[in-house]
């Protein structure tokens, strides 16, 4: 692993790794928050906070085009996933849901204080996303989610709950409408 510089702040990738000149890497609470294994590509934005976060992403994956990977707790996504672009993962509700709580923070942030101290009422929840999952064009991953192996999420798809191995799954909420099934078990390393 090797350590990589967007706007000053550091990240952990392999020499492999491709930072496409559109993509943004925000790491606000150490360089060790954000790992970014080989061969992948990044071209969207991956964010950690000040006030925590963790996104590991594994090796051959892709992050497309506006892509938004946002989080205060943790999100993992192993090897040989694709993320096309205009996703949105979050594993937190983004916002407080108490308007008090949000009048503070937007105010925090747009003021550019660092003082948000109700961080836990974002409530994050860990997201994982096993090998050979692709998730399609404007997908929303929500907080607390684990999408299985060799998952398909559809185009525009809002998923809430967990996703079992090789489903597909579509709409909003996401529902599974069929199980894909491989060709063969052959390994790409």
């Amino acid at each position: 692993m090797s350590k990589g510089y967007i706007n000053n702040k550091k990240y952990l990738c392999c020499k492999s790794t491709v930072i496409h000149d559109e993509a943004v890497i925000q790491c606000e609470n150490g360089y060790d928050s954000i790992i970014i294994g080989e061969n992948t590509h990044i071209r969207g934005k991956i964010v950690t906070f000040q006030h925590g976060g963790s996104i590991t992403i594994g090796n051959w994956c892709y992050v497309g085009e506006r892509s938004n990977i946002w989080s205060s707790g943790s999100i993992k996504i192993l090897n040989h996933v694709l993320i096309s672009h205009d996703v949105n993962i979050f594993d937190d509700t983004t916002h407080p849901t108490d308007y008090i709580e949000r009048r503070k923070q937007i105010k925090d942030i747009f003021t550019g204080s660092k003082e948000f101290a109700n961080f836990e009422l974002l409530d994050p929840k860990p997201i994982v996303i096993e090998d050979d999952a692709w998730i399609c064009c404007s997908s929303i991953i929500l907080r607390g989610v684990h999408i299985g192996k060799g998952v398909i999420v559809a185009a525009g798809s809002v998923v809430t709950k967990d996703v079992p191995d090789y489903a597909m799954v579509a709409g909003n909420p996401a529902r599974i409408i069929k199980y894909v099934k491989n060709k063969s078990e052959e390994v790409f390393v």
